[in-house]
Order: C-alpha cells, then sequence, then structure tokens
C-alpha cells in the first residue's frame, strides 16, 4: 500500500527544562521545524488517492497556527516541549482528522529530528504490542553452528 506524504514548517521557540545547568538547550530558543506528515493507506477506486493532499493540509495548518511563533513551553501539554513530545502531541491532534496517519517527521535541525509512529508505550506501562515486539528481538536466533 502506498504512504502519501505533505510536508510543513513553522517557527517556534522552547526552552528544555531538567537539563544539566548550563546545557544550551536550557536556554530559550527558537528553531524552523519541518513536519511531514504521513498517511498510508490504499487507493480509493473511486479518487485514485490514498488522501487528498488538501485534506492533509486542511488537518495540518489550525494545528501549527497554535505552534507558530509560540513559546511552546507555555502550551498545555508541551511544558517539556522536546521533538519527542511535541511529535506526540502533533500526533494526538492530527489523528482524529486523519485516520490514514501513518508516520510523522519531524525535524528540528537540518539533522536531528524524530519518526514518530503514535504512541506504543503509556506511562509507566508498556503496552502488549511493544512487549512482544521486544521479545521477538530479544530471542536468540537459531544458529547452525554447534
Amino acid at each position: 500500500m502506498p504512504t502519501v506524504f505533505k510536508r510543513f514548517s513553522f517557527d517556534a521557540a522552547h526552552q528544555l527544562p531538567g537539563l544539566v545547568p548550563g546545557h544550551r538547550c536550557g536556554r530559550i530558543h527558537g528553531h524552523t521545524f519541518h513536519l511531514e506528515v504521513r498517511c498510508h493507506g490504499p487507493i480509493h477506486p473511486r479518487t485514485g488517492m490514498v488522501v487528498a493532499y488538501e485534506d492533509i493540509k486542511a488537518a495540518v495548518l489550525p494545528v501549527l497556527a497554535d505552534l507558530d511563533h509560540h513559546l511552546l513551553n507555555e502550551l498545555p501539554g508541551l511544558e517539556i516541549p522536546t521533538t519527542e513530545n511535541l511529535a506526540a502531541y502533533l500526533w494526538q491532534r492530527l489523528r482524529p482528522a486523519l485516520p490514514l496517519l501513518s508516520e510523522l517527521l519531524l525535524q528540528e535541525t537540518a539533522t536531528a529530528g524524530i519518526l514518530y509512529r503514535g504512541p506504543e508505550v503509556t506511562v509507566g506501562r508498556v503496552s502488549g504490542r511493544q512487549r512482544a515486539r521486544t521479545a521477538r528481538r530479544t530471542q536468540p536466533k537459531p544458529s547452525n553452528k554447534r
């Protein structure tokens, strides 16, 4: 199945609390964030599309309007505005309008960012899906050597 994507950018400032004293990200600073919204699904037989770019844009722009040129720390839910938490924040707000949302690629610089595929771990608990995936990864691989 295909994955459709649309790219956006917005400017915002943040300050990361809880870092060691003197860490540069502990000071208020800003980024031009780049967001790629990806939707994965079947091609609709009537429209020939997975989702219309206009539908992605209509879902994303109001959310970005609340972030653009703001101090992210001041927004409820973003008191610790790491890129990871910002991606989760965006996911929560976009998913209701974009049911085929599959991934968010959020970059805070040209060389750093996050690929977010939705919540799998809740605070203090690991989901069954995550537990199964971890178990598969940690199982020893069969070996032909004795």
